[in-house]
């Protein structure tokens, strides 16, 4: 006579020795894997709160020596830095919910066939991602909209993403067609089925946009070296390329220098080394914070969005 398990109840299942060394194995590369993507950010967490000699010498590779946190007080003294921060946060903020906005209605808009040649404009919107106009023709473009020097050329410019609105354009195509037919049944029209119907189902997919998005606007350092002069303007990824390059010259004056009372004077101030790890992981830890709340919608988003069916 059969009995039921009781629901709760979990069966061991034996594995044999073959299983057991494929999951050994298995741990043991994805461990080593981990270990590789989260060091070097280890690497710039303890070289900016060690010694900066030690550092500069590439004495730190393991475990911090001499913990101090003088390189934050500089760093976070320096000119401009609150001012891009500001920039940085504003860009980031507006540019990744602009972006999703337009992928989400877009994407869903390729998936009705009453717009007006639907495949016309989704196949030159695909061409988009295979032919740029160049460098030159782009810059012209932003000066000719009278966009150069403004806050809105991290904006425009961001907005329609082909890949993203392919991404959710397959993901509403995985969507019960069921649900738009019920509502335009109801009486709802285009702008209803979206908002009330669809954008409420689409948040695994807009959340991993919304990641892609908040990252790019975040490192994007390109777009102010091109098309900002203005220094109120000037984003943080930007003020870490400029003290990056200033680095360089501060470790170039260094070597070439025969005066030793100067070079420890300016050692034991600051270094290029503690700038750059200092500055790298002030702007690198908003999005360390930032994945980890999306982590299950970028997997979920991922895996339905990539896949039709």
């Amino acid at each position: 006579m059969n009995r039921k398990i009781p629901a709760g109840i979990r069966t061991k299942k034996k594995h044999s020795g073959k299983d057991m060394t494929f999951h050994i194995l298995n741990y043991c590369i994805f461990a080593a894997f981990t270990v590789l993507c989260a060091y070097p950010f280890y690497y710039l967490i303890i070289n900016s709160v060690s010694s900066n000699v030690m550092s500069a010498n590439g004495d730190i590779n393991f475990l911090p020596r001499q913990l101090h946190l003088q390189n934050y007080r500089d760093t976070l003294k320096l000119a401009g830095l609150s001012t891009a921060a500001v920039v940085s946060v504003a860009r980031t903020l507006v540019g990744t919910f602009c972006t999703v906005l337009a992928s989400a209605f877009l994407g869903f808009m390729f998936t009705q066939p009453k717009l007006w040649h639907r495949k016309l404009w989704y196949r030159l919107m695909v061409i988009t991602m295979y032919f740029n106009a160049g460098l030159i023709p782009m810059f012209m473009t932003m000066k000719n909209l009278g966009l150069t020097n403004r806050f809105l050329v991290y904006i425009i410019p961001a907005i329609v993403q082909p890949f993203n609105i392919i991404m959710v354009k397959t993901y509403v195509e995985s969507l019960p067609a069921s649900l738009q037919e019920a509502a335009r049944v109801d009486g709802a029209g285009v702008l209803t089925r979206f908002f009330k119907v669809i954008l409420p189902l689409c948040k695994p997919i807009l959340a991993t946009i919304a990641i892609w998005a908040a990252v790019g606007q975040w490192n994007s350092f390109q777009d102010t070296l091109l098309y900002v002069t203005d220094q109120r303007l000037y984003t943080l990824q930007y003020i870490l390329y400029s003290y990056f390059n200033q680095a360089s010259s501060l470790a170039t004056l260094i070597k070439s220098s025969g005066t030793m009372t100067t070079i420890a004077n300016l050692v034991t101030a600051q270094t290029p080394t503690s700038i750059r790890m200092t500055i790298s992981v002030i702007v690198v830890l908003p999005i360390l914070f930032i994945y980890p709340l999306f982590q299950k919608y970028f997997v979920k988003g991922i895996m339905i969005g990539a896949v039709k069916g």
